[in-house]
């Protein structure tokens, strides 16, 4: 018995374009998207959409119902280019940099916070994700992030976020920052670097610190990895963290990257604490 004859390259090439093997043909895409909707469908029916924050019913998966939309604080132009935190009064100045960013202007370049950290709504986010291992936060999370930062993203050569030291990360198994800065990275596109800066130091918690008690506890925390530094050189870096409150830790790294050739370098946060307007 012979064996079949061996395809040739001609045959092949019409296999390739045949009207149901080819990924590219319009069947084959008609089937994809009705098996993809049916998957949402059959999810949805599995388990129903619920708001992200009180599991109350809502159109889709990821979103937040009306009444806790409304209950977020999120942040709005006007407010300070420099610390990204709000004006009161919108004096129609573009521009503008609070009296605090004047007074102590910070290392980093620009902050921008989806959201104020004094708000429950934004906070019970932010410590779900990282404390309470809600990974499917951040995706959502990300998403508000990459719109309130879209100005500094734009110019972003590379995402980098804060590391937690070993230790703190065994005993977490995770960082929430490198997580959010993942999310941002497939919504704009820029890379991201985690092995590049590095933290060197366990540091006590910062909670109840004075600043300048935060900044003898960060002191020596963070450090560039010198095998990796050249992929700072002349980058615009944005710093990815999941709260901002004094700006100590986010200084401290700023000015690590920056030492290392960074041309500027930026902060993106979820939410922000704001002590003046």
């Amino acid at each position: 018995m012979r064996s079949p004859p061996h395809p040739s390259p001609a045959s092949l090439e019409r296999g390739q374009r045949g009207s149901f093997l080819h990924p590219e043909h319009p069947g084959v895409r008609r089937l994809a998207t009705t098996a993809r909707r049916f998957g949402a469908a059959l999810l949805d029916l599995v388990y129903p959409p619920s708001c992200l924050v009180c599991r109350r019913a809502v159109a889709e998966h990821g979103a937040l119902c009306a009444a806790c939309w409304r209950e977020i604080a999120f942040i709005e132009r006007p407010f300070c280019e420099r610390l990204g935190t709000p004006f009161e009064c919108d004096l129609n100045q573009p521009g503008l940099i609070s009296p605090e960013a004047a007074a102590n202007p910070p290392v980093f370049r620009r902050a921008r916070a989806v959201a104020r950290y004094d708000s429950d709504k934004a906070r019970s986010f932010a410590h779900r994700l990282k404390y309470h291992d809600r990974m499917e936060l951040a995706a959502p999370m990300a998403r508000w992030m990459a719109r309130a930062g879209a100005d500094i993203l734009a110019d972003a050569d590379l995402l980098v976020p804060i590391p937690l030291h070993r230790m703190r990360l065994a005993a977490r198994r995770f960082n929430q920052s490198a997580e959010l800065a993942r999310a941002v990275s497939r919504e704009c596109g820029a890379p991201i670097e985690t092995q590049t800066l590095l933290r060197v130091k366990a540091t006590a918690p910062q909670v109840g610190l004075s600043r300048a008690q935060r900044s003898v506890n960060l002191s020596g925390a963070f450090r560039i990895d010198p095998e990796r530094a050249a992929l700072l050189e002349g980058r615009n870096v944005v710093l990815v963290d999941d709260v901002l409150t004094t700006g100590a830790t986010a200084n401290v790294a700023a000015r690590a990257l920056l030492k290392a050739g960074a041309a500027q370098v930026d902060l993106l946060v979820f939410a922000r604490a704001v002590t003046s307007a």
